[in-house]
């Protein structure tokens, strides 16, 4: 068996949702999104904004951007976009 891909959810935020190159493109990530979303409660995320595809899949899943910063989380300069979905998803 193959893990196709993996979520992360704390406090109401995605902090980590990763899909296995091969699954792309077959609603392992929706499939996964919507879990934490009905399931989880999910409202937020944090992205990378040099990760068009990611950035993408969320701004096509309907959550929109509230914000950007020029370092991530840790400190390096890359600039993340700061993300949240509307209730009425």
């Amino acid at each position: 068996q193959k893990t196709l891909g993996f979520l992360g959810v704390l406090e109401g935020c995605v902090e980590m949702l990763f899909i296995d190159a091969s699954a792309r493109g077959h609603g392992v990530g929706t499939t996964l999104l919507n879990y934490a979303v009905h399931e989880l409660g999910a409202t937020k995320l944090d992205v990378n904004e040099q990760n068009t595809q990611a950035v993408g899949f969320y701004l096509h899943y309907g959550f929109v951007q509230t914000g950007r910063s020029d370092l991530d989380a840790a400190g390096k300069p890359y600039p993340t976009l700061h993300l949240h979905l509307p209730k009425h998803i």
